[in-house]
């Protein structure tokens, strides 16, 4: 995968590879010009295959790849390069030039040995799986691995043949399929990598290896993986078809057939795996790659892929001159589940992070909600007992403001009421630094007016989290309209440093997200009036793709929060927004109030894990026996298209965000919407705003629901001059 940039790193020679000989051995040095990070493009490629000529011609006795980036080994292939293949003869031609680079690397007369340190994705794994002896830092940055289901395609310079090789059928496809990208530690436990050592030592490490390599005469090997123990041989031979239908069933479930790449991958490593032929194996890969990089999903991926690289190369402000502020400390108010999750989230990136509530009870409760996801890790082996404790020495608690001086950002997550949460802003802002930044957690206040509680307003802003924190990727950085460029930088930037992905947005009711979820969710709940069942409609909208109906949302959200944050809407927006009276009555029974009580539109174990329909609910609602009078299409053009329609007076009204890109991003990372959609708004050009505003019309009129379905005036413009969202 390529992480795109074009910082400069120095070198000026205008070559990528170097070549430096020492005793005998060749040292081949990666170092793209111009390039923060190393890929493999078409001009790449062509260098690097001259270079393996001249090398398998010449009289070295070894020869040792590396990488002159920081972190960084090889992060894969050019994503352009990939998005711009449109025929199956230009697909062949670009997957075969890599092939045949690759075996050209495998074919060197001398052992070759990788030297990797930092990121090795995609075509940067393929390589290392052709040459003879790889050493990898236990650096942090050390990913090995091949992600390319992540994009709708599959390993195609050799990854899906050489990587069961190397470290068995099981272990291959736990990689391959799910895309993952292994630690060093975890490279050496399957085998993908012979040592593991520090970064300060991998290049005197690999001499001494080098050096007892040859005075064994080991020279080259084509490592072949041996399974150990009874089960172990017989799953690799005679049983490896039932590793086969395990790993289709649990991919199938996974995907839920929305992702044609793995299931593909997963036909080539068992149609070619222990193939003696190498040629016969790669065309099988060829053939597989073709089928999956001309469909929309891989371009729709790829889409998605770019949408998270634009956020790393944002600062958040228009100004390119403004700098964030670094952020070494935070506060947060509030120890509730939520402050308790951001707690966690920054101290896992290394920030320290005081918590503040009223009493030793609370702020213990969100010290147990970090350290519980902490003792997961541990659990899982992702990390070590030592890395446990420094996470945890990092958040501290307090009654009062002690050590409120020494914070960069204090981040506001109390009750969801105006007044209290302007009293608590103004009373913390007096125990700050006069320049501190303080945000807000809201998901449905206004952060204007919430600015009032600030003496300083331009260091105030929002960060809507999205529950759970440690699993929802969206942050929504909210711009108050006295909020300074230094500030929205700042807590962008703070956003990233988490793990997150933020998406600027102006303020207004239900800000982005939640301002296009509310007519889906609300639409949802009139067509329960109408008849439906809460099953046929989830299972509807799980069909199109979305990880859960909304009626499962709504109890995930709370249905007391659905409906509170609804009223709000609807006093925002009388003229075009309903709410069904069922809201109201669901708000009302304290018992039913979603996954918080185990009790909503489904029941939930202890554990908070859905169960089935309470089907109770219709007799508690007053609603008929349930008749299903309309399709699946029908459930899912309502709610979709309905955030559609909101979508275009958001965009194009409002301006809440700028561009089509940001609301693609957010409703991804913060809805789950289906990535193999591309978005959206990537979805509804790909059906386009005219058949959009056709059905939204015939809805609104034979479903009685001309105030909420009817087009928007910015909907009616896009279908009748036929414009994209895209260009």
């Amino acid at each position: 995968m390529e992480m795109q940039t074009t910082q400069s790193t120095g070198n000026t020679s205008g070559k990528a590879f170097s070549l430096n000989e020492k005793n005998g051995v060749a040292h081949v040095t990666f170092d793209l010009p111009g390039e923060k990070v190393n890929k493999f493009s078409t001009p790449v490629m062509m260098e690097f295959k001259a270079l393996i000529e001249k090398l398998k011609t010449s009289s070295y006795k070894f020869v040792v790849f590396k990488s002159a980036k920081s972190k960084i080994f090889i992060a894969g292939a050019d994503i352009e390069e990939i998005k711009a293949l449109t025929t199956e003869a230009a697909v062949r031609e670009a997957v075969g030039g890599g092939q045949e680079i690759m075996n050209m690397v495998e074919d060197l007369p001398m052992p070759t040995m990788a030297l990797i340190n930092g990121a090795c994705a995609g075509g940067g794994c393929e390589f290392i799986l052709a040459c003879d002896y790889r050493i990898a830092s236990d650096d942090s940055s050390t990913r090995i691995g091949l992600p390319e289901t992540q994009l709708g395609i599959l390993p195609g310079f050799g990854g899906c043949v050489r990587l069961p090789r190397v470290v068995g059928i099981q272990a291959a496809l736990d990689v391959i399929l799910a895309g993952k990208l292994l630690n060093a530690k975890k490279a050496l436990k399957i085998g993908l990598v012979d040592y593991v050592v520090h970064p300060n030592l991998l290049e005197t490490f690999a001499e001494k290896e080098i050096e007892k390599i040859l005075s064994s005469g080991r020279g080259k090997r084509r490592k072949t993986f041996q399974a150990r123990g009874m089960m172990g041989k017989l799953l690799e031979g005679p049983l490896k078809g039932v590793v086969f239908s395990q790993a289709k069933k649990a991919t199938l479930k996974a995907t839920k057939g929305h992702y044609p790449a793995p299931i593909e991958a997963l036909e080539v490593v068992k149609k070619s795996y222990g193939m003696s032929n190498r040629a016969k194996a790669l065309e099988i890969e060829k053939d597989h790659f073709v089928r999956c990089a001309l469909t929309d999903i891989s371009k729709n991926l790829i889409h998605v892929f770019y949408l998270t690289e634009m956020v790393k190369k944002s600062t958040g402000v228009a100004d390119k001159n403004v700098k964030a502020r670094p952020v070494k400390n935070i506060g947060v108010l509030g120890a509730g589940t939520m402050g308790g999750g951001i707690a966690y989230v920054a101290a896992d990136k290394g920030i320290g992070v005081r918590v503040k509530d009223i009493s030793h009870d609370a702020n213990t409760k969100a010290l147990k909600h970090a350290y519980d996801l902490w003792k997961k890790l541990v659990k899982k082996k992702v990390i070590d007992n030592y890395q446990f404790s420094q996470k945890t020495s990092l958040v501290s608690t307090t009654l009062d403001f002690s050590g409120f001086k020494t914070l960069d950002v204090v981040v506001e997550a109390i009750v969801e009421d105006m007044n209290i949460k302007k009293k608590v802003i103004n009373e913390t802002a007096k125990n700050m630094r006069e320049d501190a930044i303080i945000v807000t957690n809201t998901s449905s206040l206004s952060v204007t007016e919430m600015a009032d509680g600030h003496p300083n307003p331009q260091y105030f802003a929002g960060m809507h989290f999205f529950s759970p924190v440690h699993k929802m990727p969206l942050v929504e950085v909210i711009r108050g309209p006295k909020s300074s460029d230094e500030t929205i930088s700042t807590v962008f930037e703070l956003s990233k440093k988490m793990g997150k992905m933020p998406v600027v947005v102006k303020d207004g009711p239900g800000f982005l997200v939640n301002r296009l979820l509310l007519p889906y969710m609300a639409e949802a709940a009139f067509l329960l009036t109408e008849g439906m069942s809460i099953e046929e409609v989830d299972k509807a909208y799980l069909k199109f793709g979305m990880p859960m109906g909304p009626f499962e949302l709504m109890d995930s959200v709370g249905l007391d929060v659905g409906a509170k944050v609804l009223k709000i809407f609807a006093a925002a927006y009388p003229d075009r927004v309903e709410v069904s009276p069922i809201m109201e009555k669901l708000a009302a029974n304290k018992s039913r109030l979603g996954q918080k009580t185990n009790l909503g539109f489904y029941k939930y174990d202890h554990n908070g894990r859905k169960t089935e329909v309470d089907q109770s609910v219709y007799t508690e609602l007053g609603l008929a026996a349930r008749t299903n009078p309309y399709d699946a299409k029908e459930c899912v053009e309502r709610g979709v298209f309905a955030m559609v329609n909101e979508c275009c007076l958001a965009l194009d009204a409002d301006k809440i965000v700028e561009t089509p890109h940001e609301v693609d991003l957010a409703m991804i990372m913060g809805t789950g919407f289906p990535p193999f959609r591309g978005g959206l708004l990537k979805y509804a050009d790909s059906v386009g705003c005219k058949y959009i505003a056709e059905r939204l019309t015939h809805y609104a009129s034979a479903r009685n629901a001309k105030a909420r379905l009817s087009p928007s005036s910015k909907l009616a413009e896009r279908a009748s001059s036929g414009n994209k969202f895209y260009n």
